[in-house]
């Protein structure tokens, strides 16, 4: 994959009160309550509970904005950490959007999460030089634990078909693999079936029963979400259209329309956030 995330410890320690975090920051969170209780709320948000009570170790994982608010009686002391994250491409980036809106998982049945997590801990139990910093890189490597155990039990997170479930499959895998690589070769059908070792119409159908998509519309979302991250990053359409395959700027522009609902300049207009 192409798309790097940024994640940004912002709080550890006890979380007294009422704390709102706010979909209109543009960003997804990650929290670990560590100890103590919390209560959870949201609000008209379809397919997930408008209240959650949590009284033991658990991550709570907002891959994209979800407003939440957590209420915590100061007398508890309940302790989180706590991390904003902005996945490359924002809310269009394809793994952010493979995932629910909301993964609640006991820390203890997560595999290979204790040792990142004692890591992390032990950087935020004491004020450090550099422990923002490293802090900040150990809650990446508790990310990427967490993503390879999704990708390994999909169905027990209730993730629906897209990316994860692809990548979970060893014969999707090999041709998304594939398309990752070289997003502006030409994606033929039978290209892609070569690189899964697959017929043509196999592909084409189990392709479209795990990712949710077919295999063409597939190729030309992810070379839309990478064309979002190059306008975000101030690269210029030629250009973008150039390394993405398409024969000149307003094929891709045509493409991104179809594909957003909008011209490349008016959805970057509106895909700037402020700062936690």
């Amino acid at each position: 994959m192409r798309f790097r995330v940024r994640v940004d410890l912002f709080h550890t320690g006890p979380l007294c009160g009422l704390r709102k975090f706010d979909c209109s920051l543009g960003k997804g969170f990650l929290h670990v309550l560590r100890r103590g209780r919390m209560e959870v709320m949201h609000y008209t948000v379809p397919g997930v509970p408008e209240k959650l009570v949590l009284d033991e170790p658990t991550l709570l994982f907002y891959p994209r904005p979800l407003t939440h608010h957590f209420h915590n009686p100061p007398q508890e002391g309940s302790d989180f950490t706590c991390a904003a994250l902005e996945f490359e491409g924002g809310a269009g980036n394809p793994l952010a959007c493979s995932l629910p809106p909301l993964i609640r998982l006991r820390l203890a049945d997560v595999e290979g999460l204790d040792p990142a997590l004692a890591l992390l801990f032990a950087e935020t139990d004491r004020v450090r030089c550099g422990q923002h910093l490293l802090a900040d890189r150990l809650f990446e490597v508790v990310l990427i634990q967490l993503l390879r155990w999704l990708l390994d039990h999909p169905e027990e997170a209730c993730i629906k078909p897209g990316l994860i479930t692809g990548l979970a499959d060893p014969r999707i895998a090999r041709a998304m693999v594939a398309v990752h690589e070289a997003p502006g070769d030409a994606w033929t059908l039978e290209r892609l079936a070569a690189c899964a070792g697959m017929s043509r119409t196999n592909l084409a159908t189990v392709f479209k029963q795990v990712v949710g998509q077919t295999p063409a519309d597939y190729v030309t979302s992810y070379r839309i979400a990478l064309a979002q991250v190059g306008l975000r990053e101030g690269r210029p359409i030629k250009l973008l259209a150039d390394q993405l395959g398409y024969a000149n700027p307003p094929a891709l522009s045509r493409a991104f329309a179809a594909k957003v609902g909008m011209a490349p300049r008016e959805w970057l207009k509106g895909n700037t956030f402020p700062a936690l």
